[in-house]
């Protein structure tokens, strides 16, 4: 008996001194010294190429939040745009190690053992754009109008639900690449485009008159677009927490500028940010567990910057988007939103 313990507590020890998660999707990326993340090859505001062909936008900005978390360098995040269903398959073929662009978590997908959904972006909804031309003034008005609309998406389904339970008739252009989407929509091809609002707000300035067209006011459907990884229980932690550490660096006005003054001077500063920054932190511990650098939280927001940076850069006041952070479902629930940050501790 008294081996069979003593078997039992070098076991437990053993396992206690050992990462608490293990994982070989985060380990290839380790090993790798890289991080492959999908996006949307032309979305503006969330994913499209620079001058120099380099991704840039909101969504782009939480794969290299990834990166930093995991490999202490946002640079080693490998972007790659790829159209949308192409983007679940080669998640699931292991292409790639995550995606971020504007993935609705529906329950069939999330029961999907080739993919994990981990942590909500940006909730949005469904809705419509049309040209001002057509005078519609309401999508309960589209009797008989033909809507272009993304193969494979969340959208077809929707549509179908919302025409059918107002018995509108319609009929659908069911065109799988976005190019030639919305080629058919600026050329008339469609009275009706239909995607998330905020991809309709983006896939307008694609026109070469965005001012021609005009987004209907209903909001058909909830669509959490969130962050998608292979299953590895040891990557899906580092990237929820990652953006956890965004949310609460919000809660306590922690910014990419502000973040080294914040740190030299700790002891000035509530508990919960010490959390996050101190030698022996609960970010500290975190990152033995999880097999992260020891300053990963440091890194995620010294190089990406909190969650509001990021909405601002991309979508803020300042942006063609003119969004409101606070006016969106995506501010802070202490803001009236549903952005709830995760305790650290």
């Amino acid at each position: 008996m008294k081996l069979v313990l003593s078997s039992l507590v070098a076991a437990m020890t053993a396992a206690a001194a050992s990462p608490a998660l293990a994982g070989p999707v985060l380990d290839e990326i380790k090993e790798k010294d890289q991080l492959i993340c999908l996006v949307n090859p032309n979305s503006p505001g969330f994913s499209v190429p620079d001058s120099n062909g380099v991704y840039q936008g909101f969504n782009t900005d939480f794969c290299r939040m990834a990166a930093a978390a995991i490999l202490g360098d946002a640079g080693k995040a490998d972007i790659r745009g790829i159209g949308f269903s192409d983007s679940m398959k080669t998640l699931v073929a292991d292409g790639a190690h995550m995606a971020s662009r504007s993935i609705t978590a529906t329950g069939t997908r999330d029961a999907d053992a080739g993919m994990a959904f981990v942590a909500t972006t940006f909730y949005d909804g469904q809705g419509f754009m049309i040209p001002k031309s057509i005078g519609v003034t309401s999508a309960t008005q589209l009797e008989g109008a033909t809507v272009c609309a993304e193969d494979g998406s969340t959208t077809l389904l929707n549509i179908a639900d919302w025409f059918s339970d107002r018995t509108i008739s319609y009929r659908v252009e069911n065109i799988a690449d976005k190019t030639a989407r919305l080629e058919a929509f600026f050329n008339g091809k469609c009275d009706v485009y239909a995607s998330d609002v905020t991809a309709l707000l983006s896939d307008r300035l694609l026109s070469d008159t965005p001012e021609a067209y005009t987004i209907l006011p209903e909001v058909i459907s909830a669509e959490p677009l969130t962050l998608v990884t292979q299953p590895d229980q040891a990557l899906e932690a580092a990237v929820f927490w990652a953006f956890q550490v965004m949310l609460n660096a919000d809660v306590y006005g922690i910014t990419s500028d502000n973040v080294d003054q914040i740190i030299a001077d700790l002891g000035s500063y509530p508990k919960a940010v010490n959390r996050l920054f101190a030698e022996d932190s609960a970010t500290a511990e975190m990152a033995e567990k999880l097999g992260l650098p020891q300053d990963w939280a440091y890194q995620v927001i010294s190089q990406v910057g909190a969650y509001s940076e990021v909405f601002e850069k991309h979508l803020g006041k300042e942006t063609a988007f003119g969004l409101e952070l606070n006016e969106t479902a995506n501010a802070l629930t202490a803001d009236g939103g549903q952005m709830y940050a995760y305790p650290i501790r």
